[in-house]
């Protein structure tokens, strides 16, 4: 049994080494999808070359040259190349090592919160798709069915076999219920304004977030994300960011309110 510093030492250099093949996903899967999307509804004929999560190599996407094995170390590559391409000099995004930090603080926490087991394994998994949905929402405007989809059903196997802390009742309304409750707000703003408030990948999001922290923490998650979704659109507004017509992924927001409530639990009775 792995205990105490080392067993946080050893969730976070895992959390540095799954960031890292995120930032992979994040990139690549929106292309990979947006190629499937063409195929199927155009006539454009598929690209001869194979492009997936595993080829082609990473390479610089400013002069095109593959990186060595020495270039993508988890973070410490970033360091002593000083956020610069070691063949063309071009900045490296900070989205790389953030993400790979933020997924190691991610893993440190639930280490730290449930031990070293399946449970930690299974939230651990949990933030990891969190991390990536949250990215792909903020650079796209799209939650990947193939990440919400077996998230929902993770959060179910999870909650069967015991390592989520709920029932598999509370699991399963929670799923149902946080479906139901933004697809009903769509079609209500809908109905009201003639507009579409959100995307479909927001009921299942929240569908996962339900499957995985209960229904009790359903009214919890929405409040967060509304008021954390109002002080980003603020946010976004004072710098000149937000679109003309206003619009804004919700994703990130609800991310944020799931990771809150996975660490702290929902908010208590007199703030809702």
């Amino acid at each position: 049994m792995i205990d105490g510093i080392l067993a946080l030492g050893l969730a976070g250099l895992l959390g540095l080494v799954v960031g890292s093949f995120l930032n992979v996903v994040i990139h690549r899967l929106p292309l990979m999808l947006q190629a499937q999307w063409d195929a199927e509804t155009t006539s454009t004929p598929p690209n001869a070359e194979p492009f997936n999560l595993a080829v082609p190599r990473s390479h610089c996407p400013h002069c095109h040259h593959p990186l060595g094995w020495q270039d993508n170390i988890p973070l410490l590559s970033f360091m002593a190349l000083r956020g610069r391409c070691a063949h063309c000099q071009a900045p490296i995004a900070w989205r790389y090592p953030a993400i790979e930090l933020i997924t190691a603080g991610l893993f440190t926490g639930v280490v730290a919160l449930h031990g070293w087991g399946l449970e930690a394994m299974a939230w651990a998994g949990f933030s990891a798709a969190l991390v990536t949905l949250a990215a792909i929402d903020a650079d796209t405007r799209l939650l990947p069915d193939a990440i919400t989809q077996p998230l929902v059903w993770a959060g179910l196997l999870a909650a069967s076999l015991g390592l989520s802390g709920i029932g598999l009742n509370e699991a399963l309304w929670g799923a149902a219920a946080g479906y139901l409750f933004l697809w009903a707000v769509f079609w209500l703003f809908k109905g009201v304004t003639g507009k579409e408030g959100m995307g479909q990948g927001d009921f299942k999001l929240l569908a996962a977030l339900g499957a995985w922290l209960g229904w009790p923490a359903l009214l919890s998650l929405v409040l967060i994300a509304s008021l954390t979704g109002i002080l980003g659109g603020l946010a976004l507004k004072w710098r000149g960011l937000l679109s003309e017509n206003g619009e804004m992924a919700f994703g990130p927001y609800l991310v944020l309110a799931g990771l809150w409530v996975m660490a702290f639990g929902p908010l208590p009775w007199f703030l809702i």
